[in-house]
Parts: C-alpha cells; sequence; structure tokens
C-alpha cells in the first residue's frame, strides 16, 4: 500500500521511496538547514510533502549533477525566495521554484503553508 502525495512520510518510508539510506537522511538534516521535518514522541521523524521535495532536489543535485555538499547548499540558499529569516526563527523549506507552471504553484502552496504553520507555532509558543 502507497500513501497518498500528501500524505506525511516517516524515515523509513521516505528512504524505500527514494533508495536513500536513512542515516543518510539524518545527515542531510544536520548539513542542509533547509530540512526540518517534524520530529514526534521519541524523535520519530515525519516528513511533510515539502520536506519530501527537498530531499528529493538534494538528492538529484548530489547525486545526479554532482555538486559538492557545499555547492548543494549555496545552490538552496540561492533559491529562496522572500524576506530575510531571523536567525532564531524555524527555517522554512526551500523549494526549487522555475516559472509560472502549474505543478510549481502546488510547491509554492505547500512552502506558503508551511510557513504559516511555522508561524502559527512560534505566536502559540510566544
Amino acid at each position: 500500500m502507497t500513501k497518498e502525495q500528501g500524505a506525511f512520510r516517516t524515515i523509513g518510508e521516505l528512504s524505500k521511496e527514494l533508495s536513500i539510506k536513512p542515516h543518510i537522511l539524518r545527515y542531510w538534516e544536520d548539513q542542509f538547514a533547509v530540512l526540518t521535518p517534524l520530529k514526534r514522541a521519541g524523535s520519530r521523524r515525519h516528513y511533510r510533502p515539502e520536506d519530501v521535495e527537498v530531499v528529493k532536489t538534494i538528492n538529484r543535485l548530489l547525486n545526479e549533477e554532482g555538486y559538492t555538499i557545499k555547492g548543494a547548499r549555496k545552490f538552496l540558499s540561492s533559491r529562496r525566495k522572500g524576506p530575510e529569516m531571523v536567525e532564531d526563527a524555524p527555517q522554512a523549506a526551500a523549494l526549487p521554484l522555475a516559472g509560472d507552471v502549474p505543478e510549481d504553484n502546488g510547491l509554492i502552496l505547500a512552502e506558503l503553508k508551511s510557513i504559516r504553520d511555522q508561524l502559527s507555532q512560534a505566536l502559540n509558543h510566544a
């Protein structure tokens, strides 16, 4: 049984889906600030659809296009749009945004919803 496209993925599910070992995904979380899956009780990771897109982009950059980790980090940070984030605020996941293509609109919407949720959580903790 496969999950729907918009469903959250556990680290094991994402690992199988993309053929990336779980320890690599955890390493990428340390190396890429834009990759921030939700962590539930017991530090269980749940990857949102926008996190899955970021992982796919990182995988493509590192394993298909030959980027170094530093180069991939620079590429992802150059793709960030909008106002600068406050250093103490959680980083929103950066998604590769192309142009005005319908599938890109879905990615943009997912990123905006993620930012909205993070701001809501920050307000609740304030």
